[in-house]
C-alpha cells in the first residue's frame, strides 16, 4: 500500500512521514476519533501475511501495552485497515539521542541525567519481564522540554521468525529477512548487540545492559563502543574486543569507566545483576559526576585503640609542654632579699684600685678580695680574714 501525507488508515489521517527502519515505517498521523496526534508504524507486507506472526504480535502488544511509565513510550493500539497492519503509538516530539550525537559528545552532567532516564524505563520493563532487545540511541527521544523517552520495547521479539529460526537472524540485527535489505539498519543496531545476541543465544535483562553501556558510552565520547565497515567486523568487535575507554571524559569521576566496563564485560554473568543496581551507581556517580574520587572518603575500618590513641596522647603532650613553658616565663618574679652588712678592712690593707678587686660567693657566706697585691677569702658571718692567696700576683676577678 502506498502510503502518503493525506492518506486515511483506519480513523487516522498521514500527515508527514518520521522515519524508515527494519521494523517499518512511521509517520506523523492524526486521531481522527479522539482528535490527538499519534505516531504509526506501518509493519511490512512480509509480516503482515504471517498469520502465526501476526497473532504472536498481537499477544506482545498486548504485553507491551501495559506499560505504564514516564520515560517509556506507550502503545495504544495494534490495528489492520486496507489489508496493512500497523501500531499506533504515542507521538514524541523532539530528536533521537542519534540525531543529538551527530553535533558532538554530552557533557558529563547531561549524560548521566539521561542515563538514569534510561535506567528507569528498563528497570519498569524490566520487571514485568519485558526485555527491549533493540536498545540504541535511535530508539531513545529527547523531547523539548528534556523528557526522556524509550521507544519500541520488545518489538524486536514481537517481529522475529520464530523459534524455528533459531539462527543469528533471531537477533535484533537480523530479526527477519526484510531487515536484510536495510544494510543501514543492521549495521545500526549489530553495534549495539550484546554478544550473547550475537551468538545468536537468547536476550535478557543483561543484554538491556550491555546495549545500555554502548549508548552511554556513545554519549560520552561521541563514537559507537563497536565499530566496522561490515556486519561481521561489528559482530567480531563485539565478541572480541574492548572499547577504548581513553576516549572518555578526563575530568570525569574514574568510577564512571569502572561502571561502563561493568555494563560491556563479555559475559553476562560479570555485567550488573539488574538494572536497578546500575541505577543506584549511576545516581551516587551523578552526585559528584567530575573528579569527585580526588576527594579521600571516610574509612569504615576501625583503627587498633592504640594507633587511635597516638594522635590524642601527641597533642596532649604539645599542650602540656605549652602550658608548662607558659607558666614558666610568665610568672611574675619573687624579688631578691637585700643583705645588708659592714666590711672593715685590717689594719695595713688597702683594696686594689686598679681593677674588680671584691667579689660575694653565690651563698652570700664569703667574700674574696684583693688589698695590697693578695688575695683573702673572708667569712662574713665571723667578720675575719680565714685565707690568704698568691702574695705578690695581680689577680683578675669576673663577679
Amino acid at each position: 500500500m502506498s502510503i502518503t501525507p493525506g492518506t486515511r488508515i483506519g480513523s487516522y489521517e498521514i500527515t508527514t512521514p518520521l522515519g524508515k527502519g527494519g521494523m517499518g515505517e512511521v509517520y506523523r498521523a492524526r486521531d481522527l476519533k479522539l482528535k490527538r496526534e499519534v505516531a504509526i508504524k506501518v509493519l511490512p507486507d512480509e509480516f503482515s501475511r504471517d498469520a502465526d506472526r501476526v497473532s504472536r504480535f498481537q499477544r506482545e502488544a498486548e504485553v507491551l501495552a501495559a506499560l505504564n511509565h514516564p520515560n517509556i513510550a506507550a502503545i495504544y493500539d495494534f490495528e489492520e485497515a486496507n489489508e496493512t497492519r500497523f501500531l499506533v503509538l504515542e507521538l514524541v516530539e523532539g530528536e533521537t539521542l542519534a540525531d543529538r550525537i551527530l553535533r558532538g559528545r554530552f557533557a558529563v552532567e547531561e549524560a548521566l541525567e539521561i542515563a538514569k532516564s534510561i535506567c528507569d524505563a528498563l528497570e519498569a520493563a524490566h520487571d514485568k519481564g519485558i526485555v527491549h532487545r533493540d536498545l540504541k540511541p535511535a530508539n531513545v527521544k529527547i523531547s523539548p522540554d528534556g523528557k526522556v523517552k524509550v521507544l519500541d520495547f520488545g518489538l524486536a521479539k514481537a517481529l522475529e521468525d520464530g523459534p524455528a529460526n533459531a539462527a543469528v537472524s533471531n537477533s535484533p540485527t537480523m530479526v527477519n529477512s526484510f531487515a536484510a535489505t536495510n544494510a543501514g539498519v543492521i549495521l545500526g543496531t549489530a553495534a549495539y548487540m550484546s554478544p550473547e545476541q550475537a551468538r545468536g543465544s537468547g536476550a535478557d535483562r543483561h543484554s538491556d545492559i550491555f546495549a545500555f553501556g554502548c549508548v552511554l558510552y556513545e554519549m560520552l565520547t561521541g563514537r559507537q563502543a563497536f565499530q566496522g565497515e561490515t556486519i561481521s567486523d561489528i559482530l567480531a568487535s563485539v565478541l572480541a574486543r574492548e572499547p577504548d575507554f581513553t576516549l572518555l571524559p578526563l575530568d570525569a569521576n574514574s568510577k564512571l569507566g569502572q561502571f561502563l566496563r561493568r555494563c560491556l564485560e563479555k559475559n553476562r554473568k560479570g555485567r550488573w545483576h539488574c538494572v536497578g543496581d546500575a541505577r543506584a551507581e549511576l545516581e551516587s556517580i551523578a552526585a559528584a559526576p567530575k573528579g569527585a574520587d580526588v576527594v579521600a572518603q571516610p574509612s569504615t575500618e576501625r583503627r587498633p585503640l592504640w594507633k587511635r590513641a597516638i594522635p590524642v596522647l601527641a597533642a596532649a603532650s604539645l599542650v602540656g609542654a605549652i602550658t608548662g613553658f607558659a607558666v614558666w616565663t610568665l610568672k611574675p618574679s619573687v624579688p631578691r632579699a637585700v643583705a645588708r652588712f659592714s666590711f672593715f678592712l685590717p689594719d695595713k690593707q688597702q683594696l686594689s684600685t686598679t681593677f674588680h678587686s671584691l667579689s660575694i660567693s653565690p651563698d652570700g657566706t664569703q667574700i674574696i678580695y684583693v688589698a695590697n697585691n693578695r688575695l683573702y677569702l673572708r667569712s662574713i658571718a665571723e667578720g675575719e680574714n680565714v685565707t690568704e692567696f698568691f702574695a705578690g700576683r695581680r689577680l683578675h676577678f669576673i663577679h
